[in-house]
C-alpha cells in the first residue's frame, strides 16, 4: 500500500516519489524533506520542538540541532517556490520550536474519502459568518420552531449546496491524487542520463560458461584494478572500477570495457578465452575487442597488449611517469604477476585470514622473483594493515619496520603511492595524525586510488572532521563500488559507523 497523499495549503505532497506539485509545477525534494513535512502535516498547528523533530524524522542518524534548522530552511525555500508573496507555511514559534500554519487534506490514492485538518488559527469564529453559512464539519445548528415554511426551505437549500461542496471537495481531490499519479510516473519509469564521453566503467562478467575462470578472475580484477588507477591518475578519463558491483542500474559513463571469459573453439578443441571490449554508450560502437588465451608465461605479454591497445583506442598516450610506474608492475616472470593479482584481490578483501594468505603469497613471490620490487612493497603494507588489527609482538614489529625501512631505500619507491600508504597507516598507529595527512595527501598526488581515499577518510575521521571524511570515503566507494571498499571503509585501521559518518552512502547501500 502506498503512503496517503496530503494536500498542505496549495501543495499536493506525493511522499512515494518524494514530489510536491501545484498550478501544473512539481518539484522533487530529498527524501529527509518530504518526511519532515509529512511529519508537521500528521501535527497541524502544533508547535514542534526541535529534539521531536530529531527523534521522529531523523531516527536512525546522530544529528545536530543546526541540521534542522538547515532543513526547514530549504523546505520553506522549496514552498515559497520564489514566490516571496506565498504565505509562510512553517513558522517559527521562538524558544520552543517550529508550528504548521496550513490547512491539511489527506487522501488516499485508492479514492477514499479526504479527511480535511483545520489549524485553530483559521477557525472562523460563527458570529463572522454570513447568515445561513455552515462551517465544514461543525454540527447542526439547533432546530428553531419556523414560524412559517421559508426556514424550513432555506434549510434544505443550505443542506443541497453543502453536499454539493462536499462532493465538488472529494471529486477535487480524487482529480489531483489521478493527476499527480499520472503526471509524475514517466519521469520516474523514464531514465534520462547525460552520457560522459570522459568516463568509463570497468564490468567484469561472470565467466560460467568456462571451468577454470575462477582462477583466473584474480588476474583480471588486477588488470581492472591497474587500467583505473593508471587512467584515473595519468589522464584526463575519470574510471570506475565495478569488478566488485554486480547492481545492474543506469550509468552516465559514456563507454564501458567488459571482461568477460568465455569458451571458444581453438584448434578442434574448445578453449577459455579472455574477452576485452570497449564500446561507446552513445552509439554502441565496439572501440575495441581483443581476445586472450592465458597461459603461465604469457600474462605479462597480454597486459602490455591490452594497456597498448587501450591508449591506441582512446587516443591517450602514456606519460613516461605512467610508463615508469608500470615497469614497476613486470616481474621477470610472468607468473609472478598472476601470482602478485591473486595477493592484490586478498588485501582488497581486507578480513584478517585474507591479508594474512596475501602476505604469505607475495613472501614467495618475493623469493621467486627477487628483482620484483612492487612485490615487497605491496607486502609492507598487508603487514602493516595486519598490525593495525592485530598488534604483533616485540619480535614481529621489529621485523615489520626493518621491512619498511628496506623498502623506503629501494629505488623509485618513495614515488609511489604504496609507501605513503605504508606510512599514513604507522603514523595513525602513533596517534600522529597530522604527519599522516601530509603522507596521504602526499600519496594522492601520486595516485588516485580508492585506497589513498579510505585512509584519507580515516585521517578526516582522527581530526574530528567526519563532513570530510564522508566526502572520501564517498570519493572511494565512486571510484571502486562494490563490497571490497564498503569493507574497508567499516574496518580499515579503525572501525567506521557508516550510518552515523556517512549517512549518505547508508542510504544509497539501503535502496539497492
Amino acid at each position: 500500500m502506498q503512503q496517503p497523499v496530503v494536500l498542505i495549503g496549495e501543495w499536493l505532497v506525493t511522499p512515494s516519489i518524494n514530489q510536491i506539485s501545484r498550478q501544473g509545477r512539481q518539484l522533487t525534494l530529498e527524501p529527509r524533506l518530504i518526511d519532515l513535512l509529512v511529519y508537521f502535516a500528521h501535527h497541524p498547528d502544533e508547535v514542534l520542538s526541535r529534539d521531536e523533530l530529531i527523534d521522529n524524522v531523523w531516527t536512525r542518524n546522530v544529528v545536530t540541532s543546526h541540521v534542522v534548522t538547515q532543513s526547514i530552511s530549504e523546505l520553506r525555500k522549496s514552498l515559497k517556490d520564489g514566490d516571496d508573496s506565498s504565505p509562510e507555511y512553517i513558522v517559527t514559534v521562538p524558544k520552543r520550536g517550529y508550528k504548521l500554519t496550513a490547512t491539511v487534506i489527506w487522501c488516499t490514492e485508492e479514492g477514499e474519502e479526504p479527511v480535511m485538518v483545520v489549524p485553530p488559527a483559521a477557525i472562523v469564529p460563527p458570529e463572522a459568518l454570513p447568515p445561513g453559512a455552515v462551517l465544514p464539519g461543525a454540527p447542526d445548528p439547533a432546530p428553531v420552531e419556523p414560524s412559517d415554511k421559508k426556514p424550513e426551505k432555506r434549510k434544505r437549500i443550505a443542506t443541497f449546496w453543502v453536499w454539493c461542496l462536499f462532493l465538488l471537495a472529494l471529486g477535487s481531490c480524487v482529480a489531483l491524487v489521478a493527476m499527480s499519479t499520472i503526471s509524475s510516473h514517466p519521469p520516474v519509469t523514464k531514465t534520462r542520463l547525460l552520457l560522459n564521453p570522459r568516463d568509463i566503467d570497468i564490468r567484469l562478467m561472470n565467466g560460467n560458461s568456462c571451468n577454470n575462470w575462477a582462477s583466473q578472475r584474480s588476474y583480471a580484477v588486477g588488470l581492472g584494478s591497474l587500467i583505473t588507477t593508471s587512467l584515473n591518475t595519468f589522464s584526463t578519463f575519470m574510471v570506475h572500477d565495478k569488478t566488485n558491483y554486480n547492481i545492474n542500474e543506469p550509468s552516465s559513463s559514456g563507454k564501458t570495457l567488459t571482461i568477460e571469459f568465455v569458451n571458444q573453439r581453438h584448434y578442434r578443441a574448445q578453449q577459455c578465452f579472455m574477452s576485452v571490449q570497449l564500446v561507446d554508450n552513445a552509439d554502441g560502437s565496439v572501440m575495441l575487442d581483443k581476445r586472450y588465451f592465458i597461459t603461465s608465461d604469457n600474462q605479462l605479454s597480454i597486459q602490455n597488449n591490452l594497456l597498448s591497445s587501450l591508449s591506441e583506442a582512446l587516443t591517450q598516450p602514456w606519460s613516461e611517469r605512467m610508463q615508469a610506474m608500470l615497469k614497476l608492475y613486470q616481474p621477470s616472470q610472468s607468473m609472478s604477476l598472476s601470482h602478485f593479482y591473486e595477493a592484490h584481490q586478498m588485501l582488497m578483501n581486507g578480513d584478517a585470514d585474507s591479508l594474512s594468505k596475501a602476505s604469505a603469497i607475495l613472501d614467495s613471490i618475493i623469493k621467486q622473483s627477487p628483482d620484483f620490487t612492487y612485490a615487497y612493497a605491496e607486502k609492507a603494507l598487508v603487514d602493516v594493515f595486519r598490525h593495525s588489527q592485530q598488534p604483533l609482538d616485540e619480535k614481529q614489529l621489529a621485523e615489520l619496520y626493518a621491512e619498511i625501512n628496506r623498502v623506503s631505500e629501494m629505488p623509485g619507491i618513495k614515488n609511489t603511492s604504496v609507501f605513503y600508504q605504508i606510512k599514513t597507516i604507522d603514523l595513525l598507529g602513533k596517534g600522529n595524525v597530522s604527519g599522516a595527512y601530509d603522507a596521504i595527501n602526499t600519496g594522492i598526488d601520486l595516485e588516485m586510488s580508492w585506497l589513498n581515499y579510505v585512509l584519507l577518510g580515516k585521517v578526516h575521521e582522527m581530526k574530528g572532521e567526519n563532513r570530510l571524511a564522508a566526502d572520501a570515503y564517498i570519493t572511494a566507494f565512486n571510484l571502486r563500488p562494490g563490497e571490497n571498499t564498503l569493507y574497508w571503509i567499516e574496518n580499515g585501521v579503525f572501525q567506521t559507523s557508516v550510518t552515523r559518518v556517512v549517512p549518505y552512502l547508508d542510504n544509497f547501500l539501503s535502496s539497492e
